[in-house]
């Protein structure tokens, strides 16, 4: 057995499909992000504008965040000692979880290490606990959430993306009696289109089945305090387990899930996901304490935000740019090609210091290729224009659309 001629193979079909992803190599610059420098060639530091950084508030930024954060380290140092059970549960931890079952109007609330392992070992978990447990999962969900309903071993059925009559037509053709879960997400951070909550609440509440919301790009950026698309349709008490995370708008790290105390209790006590991992440090937790905190005092960073995407959107319209319907904050271009999104993101930084990410299969199905923006709060009006300047440029060279036709 070749082993390495196997691994060259698998990441040749990679370069072939032009879906090799690159990491590029940048730091950003404390106070004046998105500002950060990319260490992309050999002369040094280049000065590049961020456009897909998933902080989308840029709390990561924030004073009170740094200060939250300097302060913890120098008063219990970096690390938790342990997992929760064991020398890890630390006051930063419990505070953290109470703030985050209030911001959702729950009983209880449970960190995890990252959205994923949230989604992960909560799904999974869940549905073993459930005797015959169905899981009906939107056709768009994250891969995190597909990875939890495959782990726990459950039957599953996908219905068509926020389609209500599909969901219904599956839930009709259960057992009456079998137990059963809706797993959905808020924001679909691809699209940027949003789900009909109330309607699966009402299918929900009509065939007895519990409610999974993935709140993980509306959580801090949605609703009167930051509780997500859920606070703001007023339907967070029709939903059963809310799941979120602490990286994106929070700016910080980790995930969480929020809900009744005996749902996260069992999780608490079931899930290998949270039993046997070390928690988040008590630096983190106490970072994301004072975003929670203050985002649930302040729309100033909202507001400016939702601004600053619907004046992108407005821009790229005006230039011809094929950018996506969105109702969101998130601000998608069609390119339709791995090969021709790639090169555009490269020319992008190379010639014009914006730093943005092609997104490919597998996280978009194949032929919808695109790059996907995310202008914050501190993106100026100039950046917004720069960049729309950028990209339309860059859309009428000859060499580009050969990609394309090829």
């Amino acid at each position: 057995m070749n082993y390495d001629h196997i691994f060259d193979q698998a990441i040749g079909r990679l370069h072939e499909e032009g879906r090799y992803r690159v990491f590029i190599d940048i730091l950003r610059n404390k106070g004046s992000f998105p500002n950060a420098r990319c260490f992309a060639g050999h002369n040094g530091p280049k000065p590049v504008t961020v456009w897909c950084s998933n902080d989308y508030l840029a709390m990561g930024q924030h004073p009170k965040v740094i200060a939250a954060m300097e302060e913890a380290l120098h008063d219990v140092g970096a690390g938790s000692g342990g997992t929760r059970n064991i020398g890890g549960n630390t006051h930063y931890h419990v505070e953290l979880e109470a703030e985050l079952a209030d911001l959702h109007g729950k009983e209880a609330a449970l960190l995890f290490t990252s959205g994923y392992v949230s989604n992960d070992a909560t799904l999974s978990t869940l549905a073993k606990l459930l005797p015959g447990c169905v899981i009906f999962s939107d056709e768009l969900n994250h891969a995190s959430m597909i990875a939890g309903i495959r782990n726990s071993g459950c039957e599953k059925r996908v219905f068509r993306h926020n389609d209500i009559a599909h969901l219904e037509e599956l839930l009709a053709a259960e057992d009456p009696a079998c137990a059963k879960l809706i797993a959905f997400e808020s924001v679909y951070s691809m699209d940027g289109d949003v789900a009909p909550i109330h309607a699966i609440c009402d299918l929900a509440e009509t065939y007895n089945a519990l409610t999974y919301i993935d709140e993980v790009h509306a959580v801090g950026m949605y609703g009167p305090r930051g509780g997500g698309i859920s606070e703001r349709e007023e339907a967070a008490h029709r939903i059963d387990i809310v799941e979120g995370t602490l990286g994106k708008a929070f700016g910080v790290m980790g995930g969480y899930i929020a809900a009744d105390r005996r749902i996260v209790d069992c999780i608490r006590s079931y899930a290998p996901g949270f039993i046997f991992t070390t928690s988040l440090s008590p630096v983190l937790a106490a970072g994301v304490l004072a975003a929670v905190r203050h985002l649930k005092q302040s729309n100033v960073e909202r507001e400016q935000q939702q601004a600053a995407a619907a004046r992108l959107k407005a821009i790229l319209a005006e230039r011809g740019l094929p950018v996506m319907p969105s109702t969101t904050h998130i601000v998608p271009v069609m390119v339709g090609d791995p090969v021709r999104a790639k090169r555009i993101a490269d020319i992008l930084l190379a010639e014009y210091g914006i730093y943005v990410q092609p997104i490919n299969f597998p996280t978009v199905p194949r032929g919808s290729e695109r790059l996907r923006f995310t202008p914050g709060p501190a993106h100026t009006d100039a950046m917004l224009v720069e960049l729309a300047d950028a990209l339309a440029e860059i859309w009428t060279r000859a060499d580009l659309a050969s990609l394309r036709a090829a």
